[in-house]
């Protein structure tokens, strides 16, 4: 049975400064049921440490990018000052930074580290003001109970001990505090840090919240809550109020931003319900996402995924022969490439892959290639844009003429439909994806 315990997630923008660090301090203290929060890295800061893992910018480029990252932290100490505690852990952190950012050709190990950095000083300063409106506050690491692999860039977290060592260490300090750690970075079996991947802060808030039974996470962002499509491209779009963990992992998976992919995965599996509200507007409602009761069929909300892949492999020995989808999963598994859609024909099959251009390694890397071209013809294209239909029950039937005519106006690369009643995804060019968004919106959303 969950506790009454919840997990608080910040994101990047909510402690982008000290005014919005005060604003999330107030939300913090005005729910008591608030025990332990995970903070993003100030807004802005992550980019110039990723920058800061490329090899090729001048000793004068590297310096520009720390005194860039230690700038966003001087603009929130210029109006706090930090308790020893956190002064003393702030400047170690903070020489740490300095010191690796001196090295010109980083080890996967070292740009995990190097990327670690933005939550690290993150969470002292929003300790320090959690203090200031009197709360007892502490700060944690999260790399002392978040486990995981050695895969990094996409660490795999290691459930079990993270249980085990979350209630060794984490939980009995709930009781007298409210306890301030990071999101997004781990720990190794060897004790070197990992990352989650990018955004990957609302999936260790997720985490932790299952290590800790507690019984919902709040993930407070910029916007007020799970929109029906980008509010930015349809001043029509709406929140929706409420969603089931199907629902919210579709939308998540294939392009709603405002909530990483992976964070339904405990959320579902522990029965924790999720909410997810605006920082700036916290009163405003938002969006919560728990089991499923009962579902209305149809299309709630449409989203797109840019900078997407399509991968099509084609050989004649696929023709009436086992063993080559086999073969091709087995090689992209090595690699860790997560695929997203597969259609199939006679003698190919087609995969699309994501290309994330913030990611701190290319989603397809040229070995994989070379392996994969060794038994079939690879071709690989580019610029590509997901655009997904989410709901409950969907269904091409005789009657969807709307859909069918709004879709004949584009050209389609590919369509993927009957895996999941949840989701109806297909591929278009980049150029068009807005276009195309906005045309589904306005004739299937905006006239329900």
């Amino acid at each position: 049975m969950s506790s009454n315990v919840v997990v608080a997630k910040f994101g990047g923008t909510s402690v982008a400064d000290f005014e919005a660090m005060l604003r999330c301090a107030q939300i913090v203290h005005d729910d008591k049921n608030v025990r332990v929060v995970a903070v993003s890295a100030s807004a802005g800061v992550t980019n110039h440490l990723v920058s800061l893992t490329q090899a090729e910018h001048t000793e004068a480029e590297r310096q520009h990018l720390v005194d860039a990252v230690i700038a966003i932290q001087d603009n929130i100490l210029n109006q706090v000052k930090l308790d020893t505690d956190l002064a003393e852990g702030f400047e170690a952190t903070l020489s740490e930074f300095k010191a690796l950012s001196l090295e010109k050709s980083l080890s996967k190990a070292q740009r995990d580290e190097m990327l670690s950095f933005g939550e690290r000083l993150s969470s002292f300063l929003f300790t320090q003001v959690l203090r200031q409106v009197g709360i007892d506050a502490i700060r944690f690491d999260v790399r002392e109970v978040l486990k995981t692999d050695s895969n990094f860039a996409k660490a795999t977290p290691d459930i079990k001990a993270t249980k085990v060592a979350s209630i060794e260490k984490l939980v009995p300090l709930l009781s007298e505090h409210v306890v301030v750690t990071q999101g997004f970075i781990g720990q190794d079996p060897v004790g070197q840090t990992t990352t989650l991947g990018r955004g990957g802060s609302d999936y260790s808030a997720a985490l932790l919240a299952e290590a800790v039974d507690a019984s919902s996470v709040h993930i407070w962002t910029d916007v007020v809550g799970i929109f029906s499509t980008d509010p930015r491209l349809c001043v029509k779009a709406t929140p929706i109020p409420r969603l089931s963990f199907d629902e919210a992992a579709e939308m998540a998976t294939f392009g709603a931003k405002v909530l990483h992919p992976a964070t339904i995965l405990p959320a579902s599996r522990s029965g924790i319900s999720v909410f997810v509200g605006s920082s700036r507007e916290p009163h405003a409602g938002g969006t919560w996402i728990e089991k499923e009761k009962r579902s209305e069929p149809g299309i709630r909300a449409v989203t797109q995924r840019k900078n997407q892949i399509l991968l099509t492999l084609k050989s004649p020995e696929m023709l009436l022969a086992s063993g080559f989808l086999a073969r091709i999963f087995a090689i992209l598994s090595s690699y860790n490439i997560s695929v997203d859609l597969v259609t199939t024909s006679e003698i190919s099959v087609a995969l699309t892959l994501d290309n994330a251009p913030n990611a701190s390694r290319p989603e397809l890397e040229q070995a994989c290639l070379d392996e994969l071209s060794q038994f079939c013809h690879v071709t690989v294209e580019n610029n590509l844009t997901l655009v997904a239909l989410i709901g409950s029950e969907i269904q091409l039937r005789h009657d969807d003429s709307n859909l069918m005519r709004v879709l004949s106006d584009f050209n389609i690369r590919l369509i993927c439909h009957g895996a999941s009643k949840h989701n109806l995804c297909f591929l278009v060019e980049q150029s068009d994806s807005d276009k195309v968004v906005q045309a589904i919106h306005q004739h299937l959303l905006e006239s329900v």
